[in-house]
């Protein structure tokens, strides 16, 4: 697809970190971008930086995301991009003791149902919305009408302890993304998951010096964390480049997670 002015992009999460590098990146080649996120005050910022729209949407609920469509296809007409970078989630282990009573415990039902919700859940619903919409379009080159880029994680592969609603959760939206490639295959839709590593986002900048050069070292080659246009770089060109679909792709350094 070609990646300019005459289309419009839809990226969750675009108030910062990995969204907001792909919001940016969209917009440099012209792209009609709008942003879903829950800051609203972050969430304008970049917009108005970028000269895109800005949507309060809470990925959790549908009645918020299908009023985040309306709006950015009232303004930009309908997406032929949808990028979601946003989650929420909870973590804990399976079971572990608590370190004050000695007791065991678990990460309950509900602490990881509220994961499903914020991960796998929400990129259906985002993925599965834009595709609806994407499907009434005017096919282009090869009868494609849109791309659909989903946001999974190396936990996915190799999640930590403590990781077992976000790994297993992650895990999940790489499980989407063939069979969703194949119930939109006739419709000319796309569908690729990205696997980011450990990035630079504004989460991991708020760790301690020591933590971040552990994490650095970890990374086997380039020895340093991932950069967020890094992660749009890869976004720009599953877009751009056609024949990519059906795959969820590392972006990691090489980096294979330890247990611990």
């Amino acid at each position: 697809m070609k990646i300019d002015g005459s289309i419009s992009a839809v990226v969750t999460g675009g108030a910062s970190g990995l969204g907001r590098a792909t919001a940016e990146a969209m917009a440099a080649a012209g792209v009609k971008v709008a942003i879903f996120d829950v800051n609203e005050e972050q969430g304008e910022a970049v917009a108005q930086t970028i000269g895109g729209l800005f949507c309060k949407v809470d990925i959790t609920s549908e009645e918020s995301v299908v009023a985040g469509f309306a709006k950015a296809r009232a303004a930009h007409g309908q997406e032929r991009v949808c990028v979601h970078c946003a989650m929420t989630h909870r973590k804990g282990k399976t079971v572990s003791r608590n370190r004050e009573t000695g007791e065991f415990t678990r990460l309950s039902t509900e602490d990881y149902e509220y994961a499903a919700q914020g991960i796998l859940i929400a990129s259906y619903r985002v993925a599965s919305l834009s595709a609806l919409g994407m499907a009434s379009l005017d096919p282009l080159e090869d009868g494609e009408r849109g791309s659909i880029i989903l946001t999974a994680s190396v936990a996915a592969q190799d999640a930590q302890v403590g990781q077992v609603a976000y790994g297993s959760l992650k895990a999940g939206v790489n499980g989407l993304v063939l069979p969703m490639a194949r119930d939109l295959m006739d419709l000319g839709i796309r569908v690729n998951a990205i696997m980011p590593g450990i990035f630079g986002t504004p989460l991991l900048g708020r760790l301690p010096d020591k933590v971040l050069d552990s994490l650095n070292a970890s990374v086997p080659f380039p020895k340093r964390l991932g950069k967020p246009e890094e992660f749009a770089s890869l976004a720009m060109e599953l877009v751009r480049n056609t024949y990519f679909n059906g795959q969820a792709i590392r972006l990691d350094g090489a980096i294979r997670m330890a247990p611990r």
